[in-house]
């Protein structure tokens, strides 16, 4: 391996967990770092885990962190040679690349032409097309008359989705059941996208259902090579927006994983693709087919649970290929155990996911072997609305799926955030759910189960937790070939459990 070119100083376009997250990779290799920060993440963690930073505006990401010029400007300012953006914000915008490039500095990612051929969701088919990758049944391009638009939902047939092209984060989507709510749905999908993402155009694809969602990570070295990092389960979702994710999936068998690794690495191979990405895929448990649905040209929130299955730092890749690490070849890395990751976000999921807003009063972040928050949480820090929901994420590990889940229940009820409402709760719940435990799930089954629940109750009070909880050790302890000593093997402590539900409740 040899380097092309060496990166001094990383500036990390971005807040929050995943900006720190950067920074410890950068630490480690010796690449001095940089943040930026708005008004409102003045007294915020990542600010102070970077080696300086820089007020880039108002609290507002369009006067802030989407603002590319004085991101450029903050590199400039502070000598950084080389920028990394991170998730969401500016990761996936092929302009914001070119910038970069066009200022001398080294972009942390794909090309800005990648970002662009992927982040075109009918350009990004026709792509995996020529690929022989397999997508799902669809219109070849986008649909723009009405006449056409009745004829290709004839042809794909119904349930069918409506889809932006410019579209990505599980947004811009919309699913039409029947001939009379086609035009309706078109007109409005067409709308939002224009709004969302500047780009009205939308295209069909056939609805597969039930699927389910699996990801494939890949890392490029923009030369041809591809490795394969093996597959991600994401497939439970509310609102397209995933809630858990796991590695490996309960469902993909030696066979299966054998040809999405054939097929991911000849996609990103065939664009040359540099750094890390995803390629994510329909699977249809009973055909055992998958389908291609988009690409993410970038690091993926969920990627530690890759890391803790292969011991693959997807960071430190990142690191590597920009500064000319060449990848020799694809190489059959090995898996070792489970990893489990649970979102947690600053939402009432007993009130409709209502976005809660205050000051975190008391944080208790607990600590255990196999067990990590990934997050930029401290007492006393105001959760802001201009900024997406997520606080952190809880990552386990484990020498099974088992182990995994009660490792993950373990972690989930001794943290304690309070002053706000979190998702914590919901994740203890989902860890005792028998469709969780055995792994039966698709994409729609999340959504499914919380109507019912919210059909049959309201929010969860402390005796039902502590019963669910209780339940869960029961059956635990009863067919556990639980480790020793370690918490989540179903011997860590009752009382412990039920402090933390107790803590999380408000």
């Amino acid at each position: 391996m040899s380097s092309q070119h060496s990166i001094k100083k990383v500036l990390v376009a971005n807040r929050g967990e995943i900006a720190i997250r950067i920074f410890q990779g950068c630490r480690e290799r010796g690449i001095e770092t940089v943040a930026v920060h708005s008004e409102a993440d003045a007294s915020a963690p990542h600010r102070f885990a970077a080696d300086e930073s820089v007020l880039i505006g108002p609290p507002s990401p369009t006067e802030s962190y989407l603002k590319v010029d004085r991101i450029l400007d903050a590199a400039r300012e502070t000598g950084a040679d080389a920028i990394h953006p991170g998730y969401g914000f500016l990761s996936e915008s092929s302009s914001f690349a070119q910038a970069v490039e066009d200022a001398g500095l080294i972009f942390i990612g794909p090309t800005p032409t990648q970002i662009s051929s992927m982040g075109d969701k009918v350009r990004a088919r026709k792509l995996m097309e020529a690929a022989s990758v397999p997508v799902i049944p669809g219109t070849k391009g986008a649909i723009d008359d009405p006449a056409e638009l009745q004829l290709e939902s004839q042809r794909i047939g119904f349930p069918l989705l409506i889809k932006a092209a410019g579209g990505g984060g599980g947004k811009g989507i919309r699913r039409v059941d029947t001939a009379s709510e086609l035009l309706p749905a078109w007109e409005r999908t067409r709308s939002e996208a224009l709004s969302a993402f500047g780009d009205g155009r939308v295209y069909l694809e056939k609805f597969v259902s039930p699927a389910r969602h699996i990801e494939v990570q890949v890392v490029g070295d923009g030369r041809g090579s591809v490795w394969f990092l093996g597959e991600r389960e994401c497939s439970l979702q509310r609102n397209h927006q995933k809630v858990l994710e796991e590695s490996p999936s309960p469902v993909i068998d030696a066979e299966v994983r054998a040809r999405l690794r054939n097929a991911a690495v000849a996609g990103a191979a065939s664009i040359q693709y540099r750094g890390a990405g995803t390629m994510e895929f329909l699977y249809d448990e009973a055909s055992r087919e998958f389908f291609f649905l988009e690409m993410n040209t970038r690091l993926q929130v969920e990627h530690p649970v890759t890391e803790m299955v292969t011991g693959i730092d997807l960071v430190g890749m990142q690191l590597d290929v920009a500064q000319g690490m060449k990848l020799e070849h694809d190489p059959d890395l090995p898996r070792r155990g489970w990893s489990i990751e649970f979102r947690i976000c600053a939402e009432d999921p007993y009130r409709n996911f209502l976005p809660s807003t205050g000051q975190i009063r008391a944080l208790r972040i607990p600590h255990a072997p196999f067990s990590r928050i990934d997050g930029a949480l401290r007492e006393g820090l105001e959760v802001t609305p201009y900024y997406d929901p997520m606080l952190a994420k809880a990552i386990v590990w484990g020498e099974n799926r088992k182990a995994a889940v009660d490792r993950l229940m373990a972690l989930l009820s001794r943290l304690r955030i309070g002053g706000i409402h979190t998702t914590i709760p919901l994740g203890i719940e989902l860890c005792n759910q028998g469709w969780f435990l055995d792994g039966d799930f698709d994409t729609g089954t999340l959504e499914r189960w919380m109507a019912d629940r919210d059909k049959r109750s309201s929010a969860p009070n402390d005796m039902q937790l502590i019963a669910a909880i209780v339940a869960r050790h029961t059956l635990s302890s009863a067919r556990s070939h639980s480790t020793p000593g370690i918490p989540g093997g179903g011997k860590w402590g009752m009382a412990a459990r039920i402090a933390g539900v107790r803590g999380n409740l408000s």
